[in-house]
């Protein structure tokens, strides 16, 4: 099911299955932007496996003209201050020619709408320093940054170190 927007011939979906190797392609077009095409190894199984057999995550396909030209990934999270989830933003892209006719300001209000219509309590994501047009995008649109925090990661070797300091699980 297609929902319209304000924009003429610009159309917001759910992701199908079918879609995998769309959502592949995005995402290696927004890692090629980022200069973070080496970090890629996600593959079209995985996906499939991750969004639509375990339901990891959820993604909007915005389309001009019947023809995907953005995409959106996200995955509820969970705010014990507020006693409510939320939608964390893991991924938006827009091609680079279909940039500044306001479709990513449309599938960020799509996923605002989203959040009031799951009784969510924020919508947040992650933006790169150096990353001026998008974070001047996103003033612009409301985003408040979240200075006095700092992003901590574990993964590849020191998550599986970490995960083995648990102990055996009955």
């Amino acid at each position: 099911m297609s929902h319209t927007t304000n924009i003429p011939n610009f159309t917001l979906r759910f992701a199908k299955e079918t879609d995998v190797p769309t959502i592949f392609n995005f995402i290696k077009e927004l890692a090629k932007y980022e200069k973070m095409s080496h970090e890629v190894v996600a593959t079209e199984a995985l996906l499939k496996e991750s969004i639509f057999e375990r339901n990891m995550a959820e993604v909007v396909i915005g389309e001009y003209e019947n023809k995907p030209v953005a995409f959106a990934l996200f995955f509820h999270n969970f705010s014990t201050f507020l006693g409510k989830p939320g939608i964390y933003l893991e991924d938006l892209f827009v091609l680079p020619e279909m940039r500044g006719r306001g479709f990513g300001k449309t599938m960020l209000s799509f996923l605002a709408k989203l959040c009031v219509d799951r009784k969510c309590g924020r919508l947040e994501w992650w933006c790169l320093d150096w990353n001026q047009p998008s974070i001047d995008f996103y003033k612009q649109m409301g985003a408040v940054p979240m200075d006095d925090w700092t992003v901590y990661r574990v993964n590849d070797e020191s998550l599986i170190k970490l995960a083995s300091h648990c102990g055996n699980q009955a």
